[in-house]
């Protein structure tokens, strides 16, 4: 016969007399309901099983209170006299959790917004969304064309469409933002279905759409001052990507802020470097918890301690000291509280040369580790002007497809963002239209095939640009949608002019046996709209970190010529 659940009482509490009672067998019952039962029987049940000694008659025996015949399973009264407590509970915490989260925000968005992310609906949270009749007029006149603009605008209304056709949905109560299946938005989304009235200043012109949005908002801010059916009060706040749409709203007492959720970072000093220094006295401390042993040409080391936390998976780290041997290992697994470290390979030494480059600098073999590693699929390299990521990107590539036959072939593409003004059309083939914007692959090629004067290497020497040409393709980002690339070497030049969006375009391409390397310098942004904390490299080296299959370094030092480091730091 199964055991009837624990008790809820302590042990302490019971009668000591009950501890010698007899076992009694319970007697078989009836599975229709009972009968009712008059209030001595509820009473002398609750006093059966009261946790309170004081409650109970001086001398009696809690355990024989009832016959055999009438004794009723334990779990009935706990359930009964822990019901009323569980129920009082129950509305105090939802309560506690109310007064916590506090009333919901109600965000009017502007229609660059929506243009800039057409996923920006679903980014609130538990606040309210907002849209003024204008901003639906601006994104009917954005819809046409082929340009990104035109796709978020398009899918911006899909969006719209598909919430105002949910089941259930009135726009009288606003539209569920999380009745298509985003969970995450708990708010509604209400439009403008009836003229506000507003006054502005006469200094505004009251047929810009920008200054009929603050008109909105400023009668939404009044209309919402004051609680109304026992509300309370709700604050009003424009959210638009346009600065002088915020500082005109500021200037008229309203609240506004930036779109911040396309943003992985908010500072790009918080942006993942990819190297940790260990501290001066980690071997000391070290010393009697450190494993180490030999495979190969590497030296391996477990560690533990502190520092075991912060660390990430393919992450580098390095131990100068004066006086002491250097260290420099990458983090190859993380288990509980221990981490394994494996010593490098250094591409410095001119018997490690990769297509007859080596590297100068500690972060530059970094690079290279990663670079030249079989089980590194999405490498990403940032650093400023001069610190050899083209040079590195190619030298490995070239050594992988022509010397080890890792690859197929190189591919090679970058965002077409000019720096001045557009030149125009450009005449000839796909190849032949990207010739102008690869300045820096002929220049890194030139150096390549030439050798530095210390040789090469056998197929350095032997190779001719005809040869390397051949194994290298330059593509245009406009038409790699629905591509796959199999066992191909992919570098992604400029990816700081990404978008998170084009970024996840190109890194999806990639089949099985390819390798993608983004290189860019998050200091040279030329995408309007984008920052450092928004563009696509930001964005992925954010979403990568710590993923086994990839790895990510910051250069630091420049080895263009001592004229390019000076004006990187001077101008």
């Amino acid at each position: 016969m199964p055991l009837p659940p624990a008790p809820t009482q302590r042990a302490a509490l019971l009668s000591p007399d009950a501890l010698d009672a007899p076992a009694r067998a319970r007697p078989k019952t009836s599975r229709r309901p009972a009968p009712e039962r008059g209030n001595g029987d509820n009473e002398a049940r609750l006093e059966l099983l009261d946790e309170r000694p004081a409650a109970m008659p001086g001398g009696a025996k809690p355990a024989r209170a009832l016959a055999p015949a009438q004794a009723e399973p334990a779990v009935l009264p706990v359930r009964e006299s822990a019901a009323p407590a569980r129920a009082a509970a129950a509305p105090a915490a939802r309560e506690k959790r109310k007064k916590a989260k506090g009333p919901a925000k109600l965000f009017v968005l502007d229609t660059n917004v929506l243009l800039h992310d057409p996923t920006s609906l679903f980014r609130f949270e538990e606040h309210d969304i907002y849209l003024p009749m204008i901003v639906l007029e601006e994104l009917d006149g954005h819809k046409k064309g082929t340009t990104e603009v035109a796709r978020n605008g398009r899918q911006s209304s899909r969006t719209l469409d598909a919430l105002a056709a949910a089941q259930g949905a009135d726009i009288g109560k606003g539209f569920k933002l999380d009745s298509t299946g985003h969970t995450a938005a708990g708010g509604r989304l209400f439009f403008q279905t009836e003229p506000l009235a507003y006054t502005l200043p006469t200094s505004l012109p009251q047929g810009k759409a920008d200054n009929q949005i603050l008109g909105v908002v400023q009668a939404l801010r009044d209309l919402h001052a004051t609680p109304r059916n026992g509300s309370e009060p709700r604050e009003v706040v424009l959210v638009s990507k346009d600065i002088n749409m915020r500082v005109k709203a500021r200037a008229l007492g309203l609240a506004a802020e930036d779109y911040q959720n396309d943003k992985a970072l908010e500072d790009g000093d918080l942006l993942y470097s990819g190297a940790f220094a260990l501290p001066a006295d980690f071997w000391t401390r070290q010393s009697k918890s450190v494993e180490s042993w030999q495979s190969g040409s590497s030296t391996f080391y477990r560690i533990s301690g502190p520092l075991v936390p912060n660390l990430h998976i393919n992450q580098f780290v390095y131990f100068e000291a004066p006086g002491e041997p250097s260290m420099y290992a990458r983090v190859t697994e993380i288990r509980d509280k221990t981490a394994v470290l494996k010593t490098l390979k250094d591409f410095g030494s001119g018997k490690n040369a990769v297509w007859g480059v080596n590297t100068r600098n500690r972060e530059q073999n970094f690079a290279m580790n990663l670079l030249m590693d079989p089980e590194v699929d999405f490498v990403t390299l940032t650093g400023t002007a001069g610190t050899g990521k083209t040079l590195m990107a190619l030298a490995s590539g070239l050594t992988q497809v022509l010397d080890d036959r890792r690859y197929t072939e190189i591919i090679m593409t970058r965002a077409t963002v000019s720096v001045g003004e557009d030149i125009g059309f450009l005449p000839g083939t796909e190849e032949e239209k990207m010739g102008p914007w690869m300045g820096a692959l002929d220049d890194n090629l030139e150096f390549l095939a030439k050798g530095d004067g210390t040789g090469a290497g056998e197929w350095g020497r032997a190779a001719t640009n005809e040869l390397i040409r051949a194994k290298i393709k330059i593509k245009s980002m406009n038409f790699m949608r629905g591509r796959t690339f199999l066992n191909k070497y992919v570098i992604i030049d400029e990816a700081q002019n990404l978008t998170p969006k084009q970024m996840k375009t190109l890194v999806t391409r990639a089949g099985p046996g390819t390798k993608i390397i983004c290189m860019g310098n998050l200091a040279q942004i030329d995408t309007p709209y984008l920052t450092e904390g928004s563009s696509g490299l930001t964005f992925a080296v954010d979403r990568f970190k710590g993923w086994p299959h990839s790895g990510h370094i910051t250069l630091a030092r420049g080895e263009r010529s001592r004229l390019a480091d000076f004006a990187s730091e001077v101008l």
